[in-house]
C-alpha cells in the first residue's frame, strides 16, 4: 500500500518534474523554467505598468470632477497623493525593508550570494507599495521594481520546484533580472545586456546562463506585445545619421555627461544620508516623510507636470523643441533635484526612468545651442535628446552597451546608433577617468554597511 502511494505521488506532474530537475544534465529543465520565469514575469510587470496608469487616469480624474476652486483642488490632490505614497513608505518599512528603492541592487547582491531573497514577502510589497508610490506622481521608475519581481519571481520558482543546483539556481535569478528590465521597457536586447554587462561581477556567465536569462526577456517581451502591443514604448520622430563633420559635437556631449554622472552618483548617498538624519530609523517619521513628499508631488502634477512621474512621457515633447533654451537647463536642474528627493527617501520606485527623462533635458539643451552656434552642420536638436537618454545611463550606471540597446529599442531610431556609441564611450570614459563608481555597486554597498552597523549595534546590546 505505501509503494503504491509513492509511485501515485511521483507520477504526479510536480513529482514527475522533480524527478526531472533531479538527473545530472539540468541544461534542459532550467531552461523550461527560465521560460517559465519569463512568461511570469511579463504577466507581473505588464500588469504593474497598467495598474500604475490606472492608478494615475482615476487620480486625475477624480481630481476634474472636484475643481470647484484652487483651494479645493489643492487639497485633494495632496491628500490622494500623500495617502497614496504613505502607503508605499509603510509597506517598505513594516513589512520588507528590502523591497525600498529601485531593488536592483538587492538582486546583484543576491546574484553574489550575499543577499537573502524572501520572495513571499518582496513580492506583495515591491507591487502595491510601487503602485502607491508610482501613483501618486513621485519622480521614480518602474523598471526598479519590475527587475527585483523579476529576480523574487525568479527564486521562487526556484524553491516551488525544490531547484537545489546553485548554478541553475543562480540562472534563474539572472532570468527573473532580465525578464522584469524587458517588461518594463519592451526592450528584450537591453534586458539580456543589463544582466551580462551591468551585473557583470555577479552574473555568473555560461553558455546555460546566457541562453536562460535570453529565454526569459525573449518570453517576457512576447507577454508584453500580447498585451500591450509591439509599439515602441517612446514614440518619437525617426532621425537620420548626423553628418560626418558633427560627429565631434557628440563627442562633447560624452564628456560633459560623463561629469553629469558622476557629480549624480556621489549626491545620490549624500541625499541618502540627508534623510537617514531627518526620519533617525522611525517609522513614523519614515511614513510622515514620505507622505508629505507625495502629497507635495500631487499639487506639482497640476502645475509642473514635466517635474513629476518618471518622465518617459515627456519625453518626445522635449525633443520635438516644445521649450526654450533656458528652460531646458531650468527642467533638466529640477529633474535632477526631484529625482534625488523622491528616489533617496526610501520610496519603493527606480531611478531608471527618472535619468532617462534627466538626460533627455541636458541632451536636448546642448543640441538647441549646438544647433544656433553650428547652423551649417544642419544639426537635428531631437537627436540629441535620444543621444541624451544613452549618454546619463552610462556614465551614471556604466553599461554603455546596454544604454545604446535601451535607447535605439525604445525609439527605433537606428540610424543614431554611431553617435550613441560615440556619446556613450565618451561618458564611461571620462566617469571611469574622474574615479566615479557605479551607481547600483554604491547602493548594494550602503546597503551591506548599514546590515552590519546594524548587527554589530545588535551584538552590542547582547553583550550589554
Amino acid at each position: 500500500m505505501s509503494s503504491q502511494s509513492n509511485n501515485q505521488h511521483t507520477s504526479q506532474p510536480s513529482g514527475l518534474v522533480r524527478r526531472f530537475l533531479a538527473r545530472d544534465n539540468l541544461s534542459f529543465p532550467v531552461l523550461l523554467l527560465s521560460a517559465l520565469v519569463g512568461v511570469g514575469t511579463g504577466l507581473l510587470g505588464t500588469l504593474f505598468q497598467l495598474s500604475v496608469r490606472w492608478i494615475s487616469e482615476q487620480r486625475t480624474n477624480w481630481l476634474k470632477s472636484v475643481m470647484g476652486s484652487d483651494i479645493t483642488l489643492w487639497i485633494s490632490a495632496f491628500l490622494i497623493s500623500a495617502i497614496l505614497a504613505a502607503i508605499g513608505y509603510f509597506l517598505v518599512r513594516r513589512f520588507a525593508p528590502e523591497a525600498g528603492g529601485s531593488g536592483i541592487p538587492e538582486i546583484e547582491g543576491a546574484m553574489d550570494d550575499i543577499r537573502p531573497v524572501r520572495w513571499w514577502r518582496v513580492l506583495p510589497v515591491k507591487f502595491f507599495g510601487g503602485l502607491g508610490a508610482l501613483g501618486s506622481g513621485m519622480v521614480l521608475g518602474r523598471e526598479g521594481p519590475t527587475v527585483q519581481m523579476g529576480g523574487n519571481i525568479g527564486r521562487m520558482i526556484s524553491d516551488i520546484f525544490r531547484l537545489k543546483n546553485k548554478d541553475a539556481r543562480h540562472s534563474l535569478l539572472a532570468a527573473g533580472a532580465a525578464g522584469g528590465l524587458t517588461a518594463a521597457f519592451n526592450a528584450p536586447l537591453a534586458g539580456i545586456m543589463f544582466v551580462v554587462e551591468e551585473m557583470r561581477p555577479q552574473f555568473r556567465y555560461s553558455l546555460i546562463s546566457f541562453k536562460c536569462v535570453a529565454i526569459s526577456a525573449v518570453c517576457s517581451d512576447i507577454i508584453f506585445r500580447l498585451i500591450c502591443g509591439q509599439d515602441a514604448v517612446i514614440q518619437m520622430p525617426q532621425y537620420h545619421a548626423p553628418s560626418i563633420q558633427a560627429l565631434w559635437l557628440y563627442l562633447m556631449l560624452g564628456i560633459l555627461f560623463g561629469f553629469v554622472g558622476v557629480a549624480f552618483n556621489w549626491l545620490v548617498p549624500t541625499t541618502q544620508d540627508l534623510f537617514a538624519k531627518i526620519h533617525k530609523g522611525k517609522t513614523s517619521r519614515f511614513v510622515l516623510i514620505g507622505g508629505l513628499i507625495g502629497g507635495c508631488f500631487g499639487i506639482v502634477l497640476l502645475y509642473i507636470p514635466e517635474l513629476t512621474t518618471g518622465g518617459i512621457v515627456f519625453i518626445p515633447k522635449v525633443a520635438m523643441g516644445s521649450y526654450p533654451l533656458g528652460l531646458l537647463f531650468v527642467f533638466f536642474l529640477a529633474r535632477v533635484l526631484t529625482t534625488l528627493i523622491c528616489f533617496c527617501s526610501g520610496a519603493p520606485g527606480g531611478i531608471f526612468a527618472p535619468m532617462l527623462s534627466i538626460g533627455t533635458f541636458l541632451g536636448t539643451f546642448f543640441g538647441v545651442a549646438a544647433a544656433s552656434l553650428f547652423p551649417f552642420l544642419g544639426l537635428d536638436a531631437g537627436s540629441f535628446a535620444v543621444i541624451g537618454m544613452g549618454a546619463l545611463f552610462a556614465a551614471t550606471v556604466r553599461a554603455p552597451v546596454t544604454g545604446i540597446m535601451l535607447v535605439i529599442e525604445m525609439t527605433h531610431n537606428f540610424d543614431l546608433i554611431l553617435p550613441l556609441i560615440i556619446t556613450a564611450t565618451g561618458a564611461t570614459l571620462v566617469a571611469q577617468a574622474l574615479g566615479g563608481k557605479p551607481i547600483y555597486s554604491l547602493l548594494l554597498k550602503r546597503t551591506l554597511e548599514a546590515e552590519k552597523r546594524k548587527s554589530q549595534k545588535l551584538q552590542e546590546e547582547k553583550t550589554h
